[in-house]
């Protein structure tokens, strides 16, 4: 039961992280002059943004870093935003 609980609870901020990581990683994306990046730039910029951004969120509920599948899945997960 508890496991099913947590699995709701994660799918629910997951689905609303990933709308919110990407909005604050598009802020976040300038480059040294101050301008916008765009193209392929931009596109890694996201990418490592995204990644970083749900790397610090993979922990268990006991408060310890996933490691192995269980972490591959949520870093899936997470970076594909569903």
């Amino acid at each position: 039961m508890k496991r099913i609980f947590l699995a709701a609870v994660i799918a629910t901020f997951a689905t609303g992280a990933a709308f919110a990581q990407d909005a604050t990683c598009d802020s976040k994306a300038v480059g040294k002059d101050g301008k916008p990046l765009a193209g392929a730039a931009k596109t890694s910029f996201m990418k490592k943004c995204t990644h970083d951004a749900c790397e610090t969120k993979a922990v268990s509920s006991d408060g310890k870093k996933l490691s192995g599948a269980a972490k591959n899945s949520f870093m899936k997960k997470c970076e594909s935003g569903a």
